[in-house]
């Protein structure tokens, strides 16, 4: 069994260049796809030692994640499934291979893209989506909405 071995800098111009590859080799002529989209991968951001990033094609937006620097990881199977924790809450990948460039987990987010979608818009979201995923919770989840405020409200009569 081979090893997955890690990227010591972001692979994002790697993974742009083998998804710009595939769109123009198999999807010119797919029903499904945004024709005014490009493919667009923002430079990755380690997290927790692996890079993560998403990737924006005229037929998806995935979140997806590669071997960092110094990290091996075991060759899977593709279509195999890992669930990871993400500050976001759990999150379910699909193991992929890009040839030429790597193993990596993806997730989708959007397949196929919505047609009213425009290109800023497809760009700006591909950003965004990575800055959610890896943003800590913004409330604990224990605490209810309704407890929150009326602690915050508590304590002003205090």
């Amino acid at each position: 069994m081979h090893e997955v071995m890690g990227f010591d800098r972001s692979p994002h111009a790697l993974v742009q260049a083998a998804f710009e590859n595939i769109a123009q080799a198999h999807m010119q002529n797919m029903p499904f796809l945004h024709p005014a989209m490009p493919v667009f991968v923002p430079p990755f951001s380690l997290f927790e030692e692996q890079w993560a990033g998403c990737v924006l094609t005229p037929w998806m937006l995935s979140l997806t994640l590669f071997p960092g620097p110094r990290q091996v990881w075991p060759q899977r199977a593709v279509g195999e499934k890992i669930g990871l924790s993400l500050p976001c809450g759990e999150v379910m990948f699909t193991v992929g291979e890009l040839e030429e460039v790597s193993q990596y987990c993806a997730c989708s987010l959007m397949s196929p893209l919505a047609p009213a979608l425009t290109v800023e818009q497809g760009t700006r979201l591909a950003q965004d989506c990575l800055r959610m995923a890896l943003s800590l919770p913004v409330r604990d989840p224990q605490i209810g909405r309704r407890a929150l405020f009326a602690r915050l409200q508590g304590a002003e009569h205090a």
